[in-house]
């Protein structure tokens, strides 16, 4: 793979790392075409963490949760006192919209898909591009963003200062801390990391109860490791890499190559999205260009819509057939959960 989290301010060394990542992405796929492939080995590749991580600095107390969800739930952080974060990120939606593109400020279309929160605590980098280098960063990006929540960061501030039921909740979450900006991020940030897909069917089959899936959904987990390539970006238990691709979609968003100008292999490259929960979210990629599942499946069938130098190596025809699709459509239906209610918090007042 050509773009994993490659991150600016490396200097002379970028060129020479680049180089040396780009023979490793060649020679990997002919590796990993050529290894034997093992169920039961792949099966405990993906299998589910017992702990969600956090940083050493804002660790978890229901005192912090319940303070981020109230102000993740608040349309006053919001310029017109309309829109909250989980306007967009909505968890009836596999926490997005159910949009092609997100809807901002002054209900103008947004140039990409709002991606889910799911999972969000084992990521690296955040946003379709990566702009953001943790989940506290990336809480404020929506707030301030002029066609987003349209909020300048200190009146954001000023108004949570001015709403008095709010004092004893930050009180209680991060004592001392007072009420700034980057408690509010982390408040945010804390209640987001509490937003984790529960337990598939696909989990259960991976822990052992075999009827847990169909036999046609197994068959379409062997081939999403094997000549579906999907492994090659959907890895680990959250069956994402944390990377960013260049898939070949057919837009003139260039995507990481804004976050990191002047390196060619990142143009038009976006994250990898988690799988999980993945039947709830569509429409599909960064602008919402793929309605379905099977949609996104004959995209990579057919090797990208596009080709340009920045197409990451492994998207390729892949000469899957109807019934092999299908297969692979089966699999990834059983990383989704049932649905579970989630309350609406009382907000505070003065």
């Amino acid at each position: 793979m050509t773009h994993l989290r490659i991150k600016g301010g490396w200097g002379t060394k970028m060129f020479g790392w680049l180089v040396g990542l780009t023979v490793v992405a060649l020679v990997l796929p002919l590796c990993a075409e050529a290894a034997v492939y093992n169920r039961a080995t792949a099966k405990a590749t993906f299998k589910r963490p017992t702990e969600t991580p956090f940083p050493s600095d804002n660790t978890p107390t229901v005192a912090r949760e319940s303070l981020g969800k109230a102000l993740f739930f608040d349309t006053r952080l919001s310029g017109a006192n309309s829109t909250a974060c989980v306007s967009c990120h909505n968890p009836a939606f596999g926490w997005s919209d159910a949009l092609p593109r997100g809807v901002g400020f002054g209900s103008k279309e947004l140039g990409r898909r709002t991606p889910t929160l799911l999972n969000n605590a084992w990521g690296v980098e955040y946003f379709w591009d990566g702009r953001a280098e943790s989940l506290e960063e990336q809480a404020l990006g929506p707030i301030k963003a002029a066609g987003e929540m349209n909020m300048p960061l200190d009146k954001m501030v000023e108004k949570i200062k001015g709403i008095h039921g709010y004092d004893p909740l930050f009180a209680r979450a991060y004592a001392g801390e007072g009420i700034n900006e980057k408690v509010i991020a982390k408040a945010i940030a804390s209640y987001e990391r509490t937003l984790v897909s529960g337990t598939a069917p696909f989990d259960e089959w991976v822990n052992g109860r075999e009827d847990a899936i169909s036999e046609s959904a197994k068959r379409g987990f062997d081939l999403f490791n094997t000549k579906g390539l999907c492994l090659q970006c959907h890895t680990g238990w959250n069956f994402t890499d944390d990377g960013f691709h260049d898939v070949g979609i057919d837009d003139n968003d260039i995507g990481r190559g804004k976050v990191l100008p002047g390196i060619p292999a990142v143009v038009h490259a976006f994250k990898t999205p988690t799988l999980r929960d993945v039947s709830q979210r569509g429409p599909y990629m960064h602008n919402g260009s793929e309605k379905t599942l099977a949609d996104v499946i004959s995209l990579y069938n057919q090797g990208g819509k596009v080709k340009r130098d920045s197409v990451d190596i492994n998207i390729r025809p892949l000469n899957l057939t109807a019934a092999e699709m299908r297969e692979l459509t089966d699999f990834l239906l059983t990383l989704s959960t049932e649905e579970r209610p989630v309350t609406i918090p009382i907000l505070p007042n003065n």
